[in-house]
């Protein structure tokens, strides 16, 4: 009887289970390392010419170059396919999301493996990660970008160079192996990472609280949903620790970010006036930030915080037919994280049953419009020419752990 349900289960969502495995398949066999819209300045090409490496100008130019050009200047210019920590986190936290879908519904071994299978994966990808952590005078694990990123304010941030937002996905990846596997160096790194954010991100405060900074150097501390990933990430070590430094910072940072939000329930993106655009992955980066303090602290005191932003999300990020907006008052370019945060956030927020119907349509859209026959998903569509390149952080990692949340939630 049960093994019957689960068939049906299968049938009934093939379109999702097809479109995750050939993704699964596709990551698998490029071994999780690729390129990023970012790494132009990995070129081995740039650096090799001292006088455009050490020019912010040239260091600038040459980001924006590669990561606007719909042709893929990277193998010309041997920029190397790497790791990144944080899509190793997503894939990380994907295979956990899997293992648990396969021991609910054993008919999905089929299409994604064993449990066995799906555990020694976790395990490899868990153990990578550790590898993968920022090395420096830093206050417990954290971990960055493996590559340079120049600043349009001309300011240089060097690879693996730890943020907030890269180290809660990492994090978070790590607690799910931990609460799989059971094996304790998952949870100590990550519950080490609370350190790091809550003694080497810099305060700006605001609004009877403060904003985390999206890294331990100077600038880029008024962004929300940094802030959010970091309140996250507090509150759910708190869970496990207990610890009250965790749960007051967590909430300092939410204080500020509510207080910020506006009385039709969205979000800028920060504080400085270049920051004052509304978009739609990054609300439901706001959004998930919150029901997480919520979840993890029992404090409800944001909820209609929560609430009202996830009217504004539903309302103003997605057409009847599902496709998906960048922007609430403008369409594109649609970004893959536009339709895929949108399955993260609704299994989160525990409304996917209600909004199934939306997530249905964005997912159809999506597979026909953004997923390439060889399984992995382009990085961004445009009225005019279109970035179709396979990035793996960006793309391919974010849609493997939004498809495998889109699983769990069906």
């Amino acid at each position: 009887m049960g093994q019957k349900g689960n068939i049906n289960v299968a049938r009934d969502n093939q379109q999702a289970i097809d479109a995750l495995a050939r993704l699964q398949a596709w990551c698998e066999r490029e071994g999780f390392k690729g390129w990023d819209p970012y790494d132009g300045l990995n070129s081995k090409v740039f650096q090799a010419i001292p006088g455009l490496k050490h020019s912010a100008l040239c260091r600038l130019v040459m980001i924006q170059a590669f990561k606007r050009c719909p042709v893929n200047l990277r193998p010309l210019a041997l920029v190397p396919k790497e790791y990144n920590a944080k899509g190793i986190g997503l894939f990380l936290q994907g295979y956990c999301n899997l293992y648990k879908a396969v021991s609910q519904h054993p008919a999905y071994a089929g299409h994604f493996g064993s449990g066995e299978a799906l555990l020694a994966r976790i395990r490899e990808l868990g153990d990578l990660l550790l590898s993968l952590r920022s090395k420096g005078e830093y206050h417990g694990a954290c971990w960055g970008y493996n590559f340079d990123w120049q600043a349009r304010r001309l300011f240089l941030f060097p690879k693996y160079t730890p943020t907030v937002v890269a180290t809660n996905f990492c994090a978070a990846a790590l607690l799910d192996a931990f609460e799989v596997t059971g094996e304790a160096r998952f949870r100590d790194a990550a519950l080490g990472a609370a350190e790091f954010v809550l003694q080497d991100l810099h305060r700006y405060a605001c609004a009877e609280g403060f904003l985390f900074s999206y890294s331990p150097l100077p600038g880029n501390d008024t962004v929300y949903n940094a802030s959010l990933l970091g309140s996250k990430l507090l509150a759910r070590c708190y869970a496990y620790t207990g610890d009250a430094r965790m749960k007051e910072a967590a909430r300092a940072s939410v204080q500020a970010c509510c207080a910020g939000q506006g009385e039709d329930g969205s979000w800028v993106y920060g504080l400085l006036p270049v920051q004052g655009w509304i978009d739609s992955f990054h609300t439901g980066y706001n959004l998930d930030g919150l029901v997480a303090y919520e979840e993890y602290t029992g404090d409800k005191s944001f909820h209609a915080h929560i609430e009202k932003g996830l009217a504004f999300y539903l309302e103003h990020f997605f057409e009847p037919d599902g496709t998906p907006k960048y922007y609430h008052n403008q369409m594109y370019p649609i970004d893959i994280h536009c339709p895929g945060q949108l399955f993260v956030s609704l299994y989160r927020l525990g409304r996917f049953a209600e909004n199934r119907e939306l997530a249905e349509k964005v997912l159809a859209w999506t597979l026909a419009h953004m997923q390439d026959r060889r399984g992995y998903f382009y990085y961004q569509l445009k009225q005019g020419i279109s970035s179709k390149i396979p990035y793996m952080r960006w793309s391919n990692a974010f849609m493997f752990n939004a498809l495998s949340y889109y699983l769990l939630a069906i």
